[in-house]
């Protein structure tokens, strides 16, 4: 079963408190960051890590919570904050020597990719978020019959227990069922890759349910709170995002904007799992970005 980036050297780095991130590292040059999704691990990102790597640092953690690295209990409901979260990334870079950093994250790793550059705007140089819309826009726009393609973010938003129960007890049904109905190309996931990302999720679920209630909780009021004081992301700011936007009604690169003025918006005609199913699109947009 692959489970790691071929040409990655592995460490596991201390973050916080009681926290260690299992990291790849690879490459010399500028450093770039590049934070998995759901339901995945670093290994996402094998295809595009290893093109960037010709030239670049480029630094691949399991988030905490995921993979291989520590999954602390959320007693508090702050322990899978997006701001805990970007500051493990923070850390992560300083401790290998980057006091400044590009930074890459697709789905749940891209919400930790905003509040890192919200929070740390002179430590970001250059973000890019693949297939999500800020915390704030996505509950806005889940509304309706057409906010079924998100049950899981309701699902997991509820009190612990529950969620962690019912997912628990056919987790590999649960964490397949995305990887099946989000990918337009089923051999972008071939089945080791798969197993080890089924692996993963199946020993993580009260820490993955964790991430997501932060995200109909906690995250919430510090978006909101960046939003009143017109907060946003100063740095050159790249979007991927599948062609959803029109069918669900609304413009994703409006949205984007009122966060990022100095954005590059792409559509990419792909699934949602774009950094696997359409690598060079994601290295291109990713190289012309670290030019901006």
């Amino acid at each position: 079963m692959t489970t790691k980036i071929s040409g990655f050297d592995y460490r596991r780095v201390p973050v916080a408190d009681g926290v260690t991130l299992n990291v790849a590292v690879a490459g010399s040059g500028s450093p770039i960051v590049l934070l998995h999704g759901f339901p995945q691990t670093h290994l996402m990102w094998r295809h595009v890590a290893a093109d960037l790597a010709t030239d670049h640092t480029v630094i691949c953690p399991d988030l905490r919570g995921y993979g291989d690295s520590d999954k602390p209990t959320d007693p508090d409901g702050t322990a899978y904050a997006k701001r805990t979260m970007a500051a493990d990334i923070v850390a992560l870079a300083r401790h290998l020597g980057h006091e400044r950093f590009a930074l890459a994250g697709h789905d749940r790793g891209a919400l930790v990719a905003i509040r890192a550059g919200l929070d740390h705007p002179q430590t970001i140089t250059h973000l890019a978020a693949l297939d999500v819309l800020p915390t704030l826009d996505t509950w806005d726009v889940m509304q309706g019959v057409s906010a079924a393609v998100g049950f899981h973010l309701y699902l997991m938003a509820q009190p612990p227990g529950l969620p962690e129960q019912l997912i628990s007890a056919s987790a590999d049904a649960f964490f397949g069922h995305f990887l099946d109905i989000w990918t337009q190309n089923p051999d972008a996931i071939p089945a080791d890759v798969r197993e080890a990302y089924l692996t993963a999720s199946r020993n993580a679920v009260p820490s993955i349910v964790a991430d997501y209630r932060a995200t109909a909780g906690i995250d919430v009021t510090h978006d909101q709170v960046d939003r009143i004081a017109g907060n946003q992301l100063r740095m050159p700011v790249a979007v991927l995002q599948q062609d959803w936007g029109a069918a669900l009604g609304y413009d994703a690169a409006q949205l984007w904007r009122a966060w990022a003025p100095d954005l590059d918006h792409r559509t990419v005609s792909c699934g949602h799992f774009m950094a696997e199913e359409a690598p060079a699109e994601v290295v291109k947009a990713l190289r012309t970005l670290l030019t901006r």
